[in-house]
């Protein structure tokens, strides 16, 4: 007799205990992958949290210190020139190409040689396009104009009524170095958390309101206390005073805010606190240090048109 052969081959296979084994071996890998996955997004959505905080912070601190160090520059947006002679020295008012920029107080330097001097604007009439001062000497027509100088109060003293205080920093000037002179504003609303900027023309007839497009800073904070338990405000300021002005040479600046959102690993809100510890207005300390010389025909006063902006 002959010995039957299967075609087929055997029909062996994986036993239920064999199954169950690798079914659970796989399980385990699978935990394993779906939870590191799960961990780098969490760690993911952390970072990004985080970085946000940090990137607006970042932002609005690099705003404070450029502008800050702009505070006091005095420009004019457009060249001007006498448009005639001024023939006999005295208070004369005389014709001139532009008053764009000018304002009741505000020292020019006229001319060049020997007949420059610096006049002070007595009035300024945008619609003849005219300015009143005294003139020491003559002068012909077509000799420019420009501007000396800077503001002693380009940031706004504490000594002086409405001015800056810890919470409120008010400073003037070409800020954006375009010629155009503006006021601002920076508001920390603690009760808010907010940080504004509100920024305005010299000669805006009111204050805008504070609205929501000027925030700089969501979710802020009191800063941390110092270790005598006081609370630092937002702005400190260094002053110094000379022949009866006061010159703010030095602006501390420090904010502390929250993540947006809490935290998907520690389900806390992440906080940072940014300090600038002497940003320098750089042209009123140039003001500063002339008006120390006895150079006072380069300290420009605050243009009385900002005057009723400071409340």
């Amino acid at each position: 007799m002959t010995e039957s052969v299967n075609p087929r081959g055997t029909e062996a296979g994986f036993t239920l205990i064999e199954l169950l084994i690798s079914m659970l071996v796989m399980m385990i890998i699978s935990g394993i992958v779906v939870g590191s996955t799960m961990d780098l997004s969490r760690l993911g959505s952390s970072m990004t949290n985080r970085s946000d905080m940090h990137s607006g912070v970042r932002n609005a601190t690099a705003l404070l210190q450029q502008e800050v160090g702009q505070a006091g520059r005095v420009s004019l947006p457009a060249p001007s020139a006498l448009a005639a002679p001024v023939v006999i020295a005295g208070v004369r008012t005389v014709a001139v190409t532009s008053t764009a920029g000018m304002f009741n107080g505000e020292r020019l330097s006229i001319d060049a040689g020997a007949t420059e001097e610096t006049i002070t604007l007595i009035n300024v009439d945008p619609a003849n396009s005219s300015i009143t001062a005294d003139f020491k000497v003559e002068h012909l027509a077509g000799v420019r104009l420009a501007v000396v100088g800077g503001f002693s109060a380009g940031v706004i003293p504490t000594t002086m009524a409405n001015g800056s205080t810890g919470n409120v920093l008010k400073i003037i000037g070409d800020i954006n170095g375009d010629g155009n002179m503006v006021y601002v504003e920076y508001t920390c609303d603690l009760a808010g958390g907010r940080l504004f900027r509100n920024v305005m023309a010299i000669d805006a007839a009111v204050k805008p309101p504070l609205t929501v497009e000027q925030v700089l800073l969501d979710n802020l904070l009191p800063n941390p206390p110092n270790p005598n338990g006081a609370v630092p405000p937002c702005f400190v300021y260094q002053e110094q005073t000379f022949g009866g002005r006061t010159y703010v040479v030095g602006v501390a600046i420090m904010t502390t805010v929250r993540t947006q959102q809490r935290d998907v690993i520690t389900r806390n809100f992440q906080t940072v606190t940014k300090a600038l510890l002497n940003v320098s207005p750089r042209n009123v300390v140039n003001v500063w240090q002339m008006a120390s010389l006895n150079y006072n025909e380069r300290v420009q006063p605050v243009p009385p048109s900002v005057i009723p902006l400071l409340p």
